[in-house]
């Protein structure tokens, strides 16, 4: 069955990364999946924001890396999307994780490599292992190693190889990675490709998709791939 899955909460009404933006999207009950970016504050805590540096989303500024999660947690992370949101706070793994257990399946995108953020990995694994909720995640990323890394530490959690462009040799990436989904981005995807790949077991996420013509030609590919889209609302019509 095709999947509608918000990219960063639903992106296109609240700010990206929100728990306002991920609430909008389990209040809709036809959005299957949402995805939200992951990264470490400085001491050490798993947060959601998508670029290394504050400047865009918040009105902090320097890398998330260098700040404490109280720090992070004084920003605003709305004001910058409409001042309506103003106040919004940077939220963390853990929210996120409680707000939809049960609800949806969450797409964690690890942000950067393994030696940017060490110990990312299995901080996240620990917050799944203690909420119970490894069966209802993904862990994406572009770093091929650190998705091997996670298969390495557990064996059950889905895992996916985010990919921009076509490389060679495709599946035999996937297959060495551990990771048994393929998220890439749409334009470098067609029907044979999206076939081929679910064929040989692996689940497929297009992504982003905020066009309601791109929308309706990657359903007609294949019954179950999976759409990762700002706009929920253009997508939800055709399912």
């Amino acid at each position: 069955m095709n999947v509608c899955m918000a990219h960063r909460g639903w992106s296109g009404k609240a700010p990206e990364n929100s728990m306002t933006a991920i609430r909008l999207a389990l209040a809709e009950p036809a959005i299957r999946g949402i995805e939200v970016d992951v990264q470490l504050s400085r001491d050490g805590v798993p947060v959601l924001i998508h670029d290394f540096t504050l400047g865009r989303t918040t009105n902090g500024t320097g890398l998330v890396k260098d700040h404490t999660l109280e720090q992070l947690r004084s920003l605003d992370a709305g004001s910058w999307y409409n001042p309506k949101f103003a106040g919004e706070r940077i939220p963390t793994l853990e929210e996120a994780l409680l707000a939809a257990k049960g609800r949806c399946t969450l797409n964690l995108e690890l942000k950067a490599t393994s030696e940017m953020y060490p110990g990312l990995a299995e901080k996240v694994l620990e917050l799944l292992e203690r909420h119970a909720m490894k069966d209802q995640v993904y862990i994406t990323s572009f770093d091929h190693q650190l998705i091997r890394h996670v298969r390495s530490l557990d064996a059950d959690v889905q895992t996916g190889l985010i990919v921009f462009g076509r490389p060679v040799m495709l599946l035999e990436q996937l297959q060495a990675a551990g990771a048994n989904i393929l998220a890439m981005e749409y334009t470098y995807l067609n029907q044979e490709l999206v076939n081929t790949v679910i064929q040989e077991g692996f689940k497929v996420i297009a992504w982003t998709l905020d066009d309601p013509d791109a929308i309706r030609t990657v359903l007609s590919w294949h019954p179950d791939v999976q759409i990762c889209t700002n706009h929920p609302d253009l997508m939800l019509e055709y399912l």
